[in-house]
């Protein structure tokens, strides 16, 4: 079709959109040379993001429903079945029905296991072509996972619309627009754009075709570092496992900050691993005081004017997911025929079905998050007032004392022992956890409270923990903790 039918075919879609559903078999009339409703209905999918139209089951388009994204999420228990069956399809279309045995097994193996060192060590990871398949048998089901846990957030306090433009950043082979793409309905828009350099992102672009008609990609294969986006006003730049592989990542989230829509949001996500997380940290308040970008959350500045420069190891943890097939079918190939037999003995079980927690095994979802904008919002409104509850920037002043305060929780229990959680108001300049040594039913709401929840604790001790360099704040049998 011609530039001249292509034009011809917008403009009727325009008008017609503000009057009925826009029918390819009624527009072809009017179309220069009557071309096939087929290829009218391609140009309609291609101007559908321009024009705010979402295409119907029985092919016709109509506007985009106006308001606010509403999602029904209930938590990821696995990865769903076409995408584990997807990424099966690429790995026995490069290594043949029997990838995980012999020498593609072994070779797949190696790879996991060099990218898992790298990352432990901070080293960066160059991807080929079985690297990234290997990444995808490895890390899909968890980024899938964690992706959807933040947006489902930020859709249920109404950040996102149904239509939704997306720029993501390092998109690897697609965790992060999978997540995306199955968390939303078909009566949601998606103009995805992927900034992906490295071979994974025909890994990515395969996978993609799993996404609903809805959902419109375009992949860029070029670095983040001399990208300028095609379009402007994103509602949402994801940077999803890709800061702590970045040269410098606070001049690109910067740069991010620019692109977003003035309700938009930037939000990075990282693993919950000690480097990354606080990595994440360190970005997130260089973008904040050298832009115009706020922090969301989860990290609340509760105190006006003030700023933490605390460690801040902060993570949430979700529930693990069922081990993925292709991940499982990896791991048992690592095994000798003796220890599969040896672990049938030891669990009564057919050892082709063990789920095991072996090397090549990935099914915890944990990681650290950051979400920027430019309006001004908080996930917590609230503001303390200094005449009731203590700073936590003044904690010095108050060792051996008891206060009041009120805080964030920033972690899962991070002890084998006594409940121990970090939390912040975004004061702290180091870090402050609250200790649980005596439980009641008056505290009870520490243990009970959701990563990112407001607490007020009233009568906490406060004391100096020397081997962590950190405050403690004692919740014990005179301690009250709500939560707001």
């Amino acid at each position: 079709m011609n530039e001249t039918q292509r034009s011809q075919v917008r403009d009727n879609a325009q008008y017609l959109r503000e009057v009925r559903p826009v029918d390819p078999a009624e527009i072809h009339e009017y179309v220069e040379g009557q071309p096939h409703p087929a290829a009218v209905r391609q140009v309609l999918r291609e101007v559908a993001p321009e024009l705010g139209l979402l295409e119907r089951a029985d092919g016709r388009f109509e506007p985009v429903p106006e308001g606010a994204l509403d999602v029904a999420f209930d938590g990821v228990s696995a990865l769903p079945s076409d995408l584990e069956r997807a990424v099966e399809g690429l790995l026995v279309e490069q290594f043949g029905l029997d990838w995980p045995d012999g020498e593609s097994g072994a070779r797949l193996r190696s790879l996991v296991q060099d990218f898992k060192q790298r990352y432990l060590h901070g080293a960066s990871v160059t991807y080929d072509e079985e690297t990234a398949l290997g990444y995808a048998v490895y890390h899909l089901a968890p980024t899938f996972a964690a992706v959807q846990y933040v947006l489902a957030e930020l859709a249920a306090a109404g950040r996102f619309d149904r239509q939704l433009r997306v720029l993501d950043v390092g998109a690897g082979v697609g965790g992060p627009a999978l997540g995306l793409t199955d968390l939303v309905d078909e009566e949601t828009l998606v103009d995805y754009h992927a900034v992906e350099p490295s071979p994974a992102a025909d890994v990515l672009v395969t996978l993609l075709g799993e996404t609903g008609r809805n959902v419109h990609p375009t992949v860029h294969r070029e670095p983040i570092e001399g990208f300028e986006p095609p379009v402007e006003g994103f509602d949402l730049v994801l940077f999803a496992n890709v800061l702590s592989e970045l040269d410098q990542p606070a001049p690109q989230v910067e740069r991010a900050v620019t692109w977003l829509d003035p309700a938009g949001s930037v939000v990075a996500i990282e693993p919950a691993d000690r480097n990354t997380a606080i990595g994440l940290r360190e970005v997130e308040r260089t973008v904040e005081a050298e832009t115009a970008a706020s922090v969301y959350g989860p990290t609340a500045r509760l105190w006006p004017h003030e700023r933490p420069a605390s460690t801040s190891w902060s993570f949430v943890r979700r529930p693990r997911l069922s081990v993925p097939a292709v991940q499982q079918r990896l791991d048992e190939g690592a095994r000798t025929a003796a220890e599969q037999a040896a672990l049938a003995d030891e669990t009564g079980e057919d050892p082709g079905r063990l789920p095991g927690d072996g090397e090549f095994v990935n099914v915890d979802v944990q990681y650290a998050y950051s979400v920027l904008g430019v309006d001004g919002e908080r996930a917590v409104s609230f503001r303390p007032s200094q005449g009731r509850v203590a700073k936590l920037a003044t904690s010095e002043r108050h060792v051996t004392e008891r206060v009041d305060v009120a805080v964030i929780q920033l972690s899962p229990d991070l002890s084998a022992g006594n409940p121990v959680f970090l939390v912040g108001d975004g004061s702290q300049q180091v870090d402050h956890f609250a200790v649980l040594t005596e439980p009641s039913a008056l505290n009870r709401p520490l243990q009970e409270a959701a990563y990112g929840d407001l607490l007020y604790i009233e009568n906490t001790l406060v004391l100096w923990n020397d081997d962590e360099a950190a405050y403690n704040l004692v919740v014990d049998g005179e301690t009250v903790v709500d939560r707001a």
